[in-house]
């Protein structure tokens, strides 16, 4: 195994057509159930349990074995850090859990490892980086590594943890004092940033476009619950529907006003995996695969201050929309589902709109999204309903894109074409977008 990966990245413009189309394709995927949090005592629903779960589901769906299984991607983050990361194994003391637990490891994080060690049959993993990022460039480096022969059949796992009293509360969050740029949001409960900055930013988006906040942002709220039910393994599916009405999101209680509490995802505890394998084996395996068109990561652009504007916003959404298009030779009109990310709702507007996604321009999100946006219509938007509608997973906007590709999404399933797809795991100007398709170039 090794221990770093570097040099696989797409963060930029002018790097043209990705030139490995046609020989990575998605082959497999698991989820685990979706709890809000681990009760500390349920053996069977820790991080690592459900790990294996997951990757279990990946294997069956792919009909291959663990020993086949020559790549492995884990990423080791957990929700404790100010936005994971190194600081993700922090705890409010140390060391956090009780004997007999003596480790993290199987309990809040995962690592290639701990699996190896504890999943049987994982014999043959050649290639294991250590420094595997967050889901949305994973799923890059994962296609990258399998592209450049680094390994014929991958597995990538990603899952996201909610400790009670540890969510996003270590790194800079543990600190007493809020230094440089920390200062004008950590002080307002806003550790990350983007809930205080993506909020002034859709206000600036109403005023300069004459749109209300609740009539942009309630129906694909409520869209994205719905859509979300769809799936099996959601948080509302599995613990209740929220039943999520217009007049309830209004009167919801405010974060940071006006973004509401239905604004942000749910923090959950599950894991989810993938099956990379290249494009020749995918042909003559059990599932229909998904060919990957393009991956790009990085930043679209950069801004001048703690305070991202409007127009720096609708730029940066821009120049994703760019890196992606240019990568995987799409036009906005080839796209058929599209499924970016929506931690905040807010981030939503904006990138429909740099995407161009069946014609959406500036200022056109609230006719948009009070049009029909269901899976059943003409323009069926985040239809594996994001986090919003299934909890913070991360997994969903991948799931539902392979699902709908394949023709398996079930009720969710589109009735426009199902050929190629969007998706990301990608907040505010992040350029981790993924670009798949059905058909192999």
């Amino acid at each position: 195994m090794t221990t770093e990966y570097t040099g696989w990245t797409r963060n930029k413009e002018g790097l043209g057509l990705w030139p490995h189309q046609g020989k990575v394709a998605i082959v497999g995927w698991g989820q685990s159930d979706v709890d809000r949090r681990w009760d500390g005592v349920s053996m069977d629903k820790t991080y690592g349990a459900y790990g294996m779960k997951a990757i279990q589901q990946a294997l069956d769906d792919a009909g291959v074995k663990a020993e086949d299984v020559d790549g492995m991607f884990v990423c080791p983050e957990t929700g404790a850090g100010a936005t994971g990361g190194a600081s993700a194994d922090w705890g409010p003391s140390r060391p956090y859990f009780e004997p007999p637990y003596d480790s993290e490891w199987g309990l809040s994080r995962l690592n290639a490892k701990w699996i190896i060690d504890n999943m049987p049959g994982f014999t043959n993993v050649k290639f294991a980086p250590d420094n595997v990022p967050a889901i949305g460039e994973q799923m890059g480096m994962v296609s990258q590594a399998v592209a450049e022969g680094k390994c014929q059949t991958a597995l990538l796992v990603y899952g996201m943890n909610n400790f009670e009293g540890r969510y996003r509360h270590g790194g800079d969050n543990a600190s007493d004092f809020a230094p440089g740029p920390r200062q004008w949001s950590a002080p307002w409960s806003s550790g990350d940033g983007l809930q205080l900055t993506g909020a002034i930013t859709i206000q600036q988006y109403c005023a300069r476009y004459g749109v209300n906040w609740d009539e942009l942002m309630a129906p694909v709220i409520i869209n994205e619950h719905r859509n979300g039910l769809m799936h099996d393994w959601g948080f509302y599916s599995l613990h209740g529907a929220s039943g999520l009405t217009y007049e309830d999101y209004a009167n919801a209680r405010p974060v940071l006003w006006p973004c509401r509490i239905w604004d942000c995802d749910r923090p959950t505890n599950g894991v989810g995996a993938f099956l990379f394998t290249t494009g020749d084996r995918a042909k003559d395996m059990k599932q229909k695969p998904v060919y990957v068109l393009n991956h790009n990561g990085g930043q679209g652009g950069s801004v001048r201050s703690s305070q991202e504007t409007l127009d720096e916003s609708e730029a940066g959404r821009a120049m994703v929309a760019r890196m992606a298009y240019e990568g995987s030779g799409l036009r906005p009109e080839d796209v058929d589902i599209f499924n970016p990310y929506d931690g905040y709702s807010f981030f939503l507007p904006l990138t429909l709109e740099g995407f161009g996604w069946h014609g959406v321009g500036k200022g056109d999100s609230k006719d948009f999204f009070n049009g029909d946006i269901s899976v059943e219509g003409p323009h069926p938007f985040t239809s594996g309903g994001g986090n919003l509608g299934v909890g913070r997973t991360r997994t969903a906007m991948y799931i539902d894109s392979i699902q709908q590709l394949r023709g398996t999404a079930g009720k969710r399933q589109v009735n426009i074409k199902a050929e190629t797809a969007i998706c990301a795991f990608a907040p505010a100007r992040s350029a981790a977008y993924m670009c798949l398709s059905s058909v192999k170039p």
